[in-house]
């Protein structure tokens, strides 16, 4: 009677996994939570490319603006026409010529300019390590 039972319910067990399947499951979810980290940080970096790329056009003209607004210019082709005068008062000129720069324009262009270079070093460096990871999980 025994016997009947076990078989009527050895159906029920569950069945035994190939060696080693667990840790083939693991390592797929891991490489899948890989990829899409790369890939978040892959757009992240795209984003913060395109982003500085764009600002830069506007940090410029604004640079530019301040700088006519100015009137260093004066400044310097006075110091650059007359020379001899500038020696002779080259503390009154340069103290001119730094009370009018546009240091805001000149931050603001700083800031885009650096972002961007920064941004596409980054992006230059981590993308050899990202293609190999994407090409490599696609493979």
């Amino acid at each position: 009677m025994r016997k009947d039972y076990e078989k009527l319910f050895s159906h029920l067990e569950p069945p035994e996994s190939p060696a080693g399947l667990f840790d083939r499951i693991i390592l797929a979810i891991k490489r899948e939570q890989e990829l899409q980290q790369t890939k978040r940080l892959l757009f992240g970096f795209l984003f913060l490319l395109v982003a500085s790329f764009m600002a830069m056009p506007f940090s410029w003209s604004i640079l530019i603006n301040q700088i006519e607004s100015s009137g260093i210019s004066y400044f310097i082709s006075a110091a650059l026409s007359d020379f001899g005068t500038f020696i002779l008062l080259w503390q009154d000129f340069s103290l001119a010529i730094l009370e009018s720069l546009p240091i805001t324009g000149m931050i603001v262009f700083a800031i885009s300019l650096g972002m961007s270079v920064f941004t596409f070093r980054l992006f230059l460096y981590r993308k050899r390590l990202l293609l190999g990871y994407l090409m490599q999980s696609f493979a």
